[in-house]
């Protein structure tokens, strides 16, 4: 991919890369200590020379968008994850009802959140598996 060689030496990855059938490119990418905007338009000006140089699109009929995941997109790596402990988290399981807790640590297999439960908020540690989630959102609160 010609966007690899761009985040050598950063902090910088991949959350996801979407094409749509009109050669529309979406790049989503995140950093672990933040991604100002002037970093992503940066990108996606450096990016978009390398496809015309590369002539991946030999029309010229192509766009392209490089952005960081909004604050509603489900999180897509283990290092988004990582970069969100202390916050809350709703997640929606493969199976069984939703849990929202904090997330305490996070590992190469699951996260570990702390779950208010019962009418006093009993603190309740779970774990749950990275197979076992099929979506996992960060709630922002103020």
């Amino acid at each position: 991919m010609l966007l690899l060689p761009l985040l050598e030496d950063t902090d910088i990855f991949i959350c996801s890369v979407k094409m749509k059938p009109v050669n529309n490119i979406k790049v989503f990418l995140d950093a672990d200590g933040g991604l100002p905007i002037e970093k992503i338009a940066k990108l996606n000006r450096r990016l978009n020379a390398l496809i015309e140089e590369a002539q991946l699109f030999p029309e010229g009929d192509y766009s392209l968008e490089v952005s960081s995941p909004g604050i509603d997109e489900p999180l897509a790596q283990i290092r988004q994850y990582k970069k969100n402990v202390g916050r809350k988290l709703l997640v929606t399981p493969n199976e069984g009802a939703e849990v929202l807790g904090t997330i305490t640590d996070v590992t190469d297999e699951k996260i570990v959140l702390e779950v208010p439960v019962g009418k006093k908020k009993e603190i309740v540690v779970t774990e749950i598996p990275f197979t076992d989630i099929k979506e996992a959102v960060v709630q922002i609160s103020f």
